[in-house]
């Protein structure tokens, strides 16, 4: 058989880039095309029937634009002339004070930061994203096109001057008078205080509106409601409270640490800017390109070269892309001509492609943005949940990585051969792409704060791009990166300020140890066991996360999640680090849970598979990072999965939990790795036994792996009856540097 040929799309700089899904991370994403989008509201109505997204050729369209089109936020404009001028401008100047501000921090403290970031940050949004709100609709008519409109200049000068009223230095009437002043009126603000206040709520409500969709200011409002007519509630409840009026509201948004300059926003104009400057000067040093190149270097002779050289992509992506969309579609446009022609379904691939997009936000060194604001709660270092991450993130892989195996010899794969360069060619002249990313953690390892490893991990990157003279980071680059950085920033401070208006108040009124009463009440309604109890508080949080998760971006997700599910599972005895990583991955899940699963939407528009086939083969995928929270969360022995609890801990909650992931992955896929298919009853008895070994006591575990070994003597058992599968394979050869196009009449 002639071997078929096809080759990477050519670099043009859209392999990775500075996106962050906010969450994450739905958090922050750079769209530099405007256009058709989708939302979680209407991404699962575009499938099938929309499914060429490629051209009759076979090719893709930009992959920026169609991550676009399935990311948390609504694309932006595209800004040209004096406008991307002013752009510009305000956006580097943010770049260069949040960096200023690691190094020589402002006296005033961060919350004076802040109010700065906000100034420079909160006004962009709306030049930058059109409102989507049209009274007259023509077919000329898209404002994305035409620049900012009146209303948008409106908004964007009155954003600039209520955020900056609280350190306005005149004084008007009783308001006004500076920073301290402001300051000194906490909790008796005057009426100027309460209208500049509202005034600022409306436009972040507003921003978020324009950059996610209506559902999380809808959310903001309901708990704006709750805050000022819970004191109507009958005061049995147990969510009614004594009530709030609306000036003590706008004071706990307005001047409070826990409302609009709380903990999320400060995350937002510490860390995630700085993270996403990073991923933009990685991105533009021609970091992505090499990372998908190697990871087709590393496998181009293995029997699933084609499988493993996806999920590798994934992988090394993250480390530019905090977001799983986008990171679905750089995979997807380089990987999916090489599944195709190995055999892989449009479906499988699709949902190997979303599973390993997802793991960007999973995967250390650059977790999804709401890993920073659980350094931030916490009171520990990005280090140390980049160690509670560790054991979780190979688990997936590991789940991934053998469903792969599984897949090529159940499905019949056929091998490829990639041709394509020497891996060790590859990291010899292009391997100083990884420095950057090991100083991260060495810089962290040495004490140095996140944020002064970041800085210095960029400016390594920017010169080592002299490296390489296609990818120089020249002065006029520089500022593109800083640019896109700040850019990419824009929705995740709308969300994190406007998470502020939840936070506050659950902090004013209570709700959230009411709402954990509510939810271990429900538990104990089952069973007064505390093991059943606490077991069955961490199942009802994941359900609950992940249907939270549908309609509100990652970020806020987690905040959420946080202050009404978290002191939930505090209360039952969980440790600190496992409720917040608990809360953390379920509300990442969100973009590969059905029925918005925005990475599965993604990977079947690239694919051009069914949708809802995608989503279950994403969900067969990812089924560990479904399962391995649970695990940490409902038996001390856990916590090994987290790094938590000396050496053997952690070695046995490894070891038996990776068993576990294997015989799970082998259930839902049906085959035995160097044995053979295996049966319903052996799946069945498997399945039981990758449960039973994730509840990580002795009897559990001891019953799971004689379960275990059962079901593999039952698929010895079933091949010896059968006789020894066989399939042909039969080897084609993948080149990834000769044409730059293949071939449509190809299509498998």
């Amino acid at each position: 058989m002639d071997a078929e040929v096809v080759s990477l799309p050519p670099d043009e700089g859209n392999v990775g880039g500075p996106e962050w899904a906010d969450d994450g991370p739905g958090e922050t994403h750079h769209h530099s095309h405007a256009g058709h989008h989708h939302t979680r509201g209407d991404a699962d109505r575009d499938t099938a029937d929309e499914s060429p997204e490629h051209a009759p050729d076979g090719s893709h369209p930009d992959t920026r634009e169609l991550a676009a089109r399935f990311e948390d936020e609504k694309p932006g404009r595209v800004l040209a002339g004096p406008v991307g001028l002013l752009f510009t401008g305000v956006t580097v100047a943010v770049g260069l004070l949040t960096l200023w501000q690691v190094f020589f921090p402002l006296a005033q403290g961060s919350k004076y930061y802040l109010i700065f970031f906000l100034a420079g940050v909160l006004p962009m949004v709306f030049l930058a994203y059109p409102s989507g709100v049209r009274l007259r609709r023509t077919a000329a008519d898209t404002d994305d096109r035409h620049g900012p409109t009146p209303v948008d200049w409106l908004l964007a000068v009155t954003a600039l001057v209520v955020c900056l009223y609280p350190v306005l230095p005149v004084t008007i009437g009783a308001g006004g008078g500076g920073y301290d002043a402001f300051l000194d009126r906490q909790g008796l603000l005057d009426p100027l205080d309460v209208a500049f206040g509202t005034g600022l709520l409306l436009l972040l409500l507003e921003a978020c509106r324009r950059t996610t969709g209506w559902i999380l200011p809808a959310v903001c409002v309901l708990f704006l409601g709750y805050g000022y007519y819970g004191g109507l509630l009958p005061q049995a409840w147990p969510v009614a409270h004594a009530g709030l009026d609306f000036g003590q509201l706008v004071d706990a948004f307005y001047n409070s640490d826990s409302g609009f300059y709380g903990t999320p926003l400060d995350v937002a104009a510490s860390y995630i800017v700085l993270f996403t400057i990073y991923g933009a000067v990685l991105n533009l040093s021609g970091a992505g390109r090499f990372f998908v190149e190697l990871s087709a270097a590393a496998f181009r002779r293995s029997r699933t070269a084609a499988g493993r050289t996806a999920v590798a992509s994934g992988f090394l992506l993250g480390t530019v892309s905090g977001s799983g969309a986008a990171t679905t579609v750089s995979i997807g446009a380089v990987t999916w001509p090489i599944l195709r022609r190995a055999g892989y379904p449009a479906e499988r691939a699709g949902g190997m492609l979303a599973a390993a997009g997802v793991g960007a936000i999973l995967s250390p060194p650059t977790l999804g943005a709401a890993a920073f604001i659980i350094a931030e709660y916490l009171g520990v270092s990005y280090l140390q949940v980049l160690g509670w991450a560790t054991v979780p993130t190979i688990l997936y892989y590991l789940g991934i990585l053998l469903s792969v195996e599984i897949d090529a010899r159940r499905s019949g794969v056929r091998p490829v051969v990639i041709d394509t360069g020497s891996a060790w060619r590859l990291l010899a002249r292009f391997g100083y792409h990884f420095l950057s990313l090991l100083v991260i953690i060495l810089v962290l390892a040495l004490g140095a704060s996140a944020m002064r490893a970041v800085v210095i991990a960029t400016v390594l990157a920017a010169v080592l791009s002299f490296l390489d003279r296609r990818h120089r980071l020249t002065p006029a680059r520089l500022v593109e990166a800083l640019r896109d950085g700040v850019r990419g920033v824009l929705a995740v401070t709308a969300v994190c300020a406007a998470a502020g208006i939840i936070t506050a108040t659950t902090t004013k009124t209570g709700l959230g140890p009411q709402a954990a009463a509510l939810l271990i009440d429900g538990a104990q309604a089952v069973s007064s066991e505390p093991a059943v109890v606490l077991a069955l508080t961490a199942v009802l949080a994941a359900v609950a996360l992940s249907l939270l998760g549908l309609a509100v971006p990652v970020t806020a997700s987690f905040v959420i999640g946080w202050v009404i599910i978290g002191p939930a599972l505090l209360n039952l005895g969980v440790e600190a680090p496992a409720a917040a990583m608990f809360v953390f991955y379920f509300a990442v899940l969100s973009e590969v849970s059905p029925p918005t699963a925005l990475a599965a939407v993604a990977a079947a528009a690239v694919t051009g598979g069914r949708l809802v086939p995608t989503m279950w083969q994403t969900l067969r995928y990812a089924l560990p990072a479904y399962l391995i929270p649970l695990a940490f969360v409902i038996t001390p022995t856990g916590l090994g999965l987290l790094g938590i609890g000396g050496a053997g801990r952690i070695v046995t909650a490894g070891l038996v939990s990776a068993l576990g992931v294997a015989v799970l992955a082998v259930a839902a896929g049906g085959w035995l790795p160097g044995v053979g298919p295996a049966g319903v009853p052996e799946r069945i008895v498997g399945a039981i036994a990758g449960l039973v070994l994730l509840w990580l006591e002795p009897l559990p575990m001891a019953i799971g792996a004689a379960l275990a070994a059962l079901a593999v003597a039952g698929v010895y058992v079933r091949r010896g009856a059968a006789g020894h599968p066989g399939r042909p394979a039969v080897e084609e050869s993948v080149d990834l540097g000769e044409e730059r196009e293949w071939d449509g009449s190809t299509r498998g």
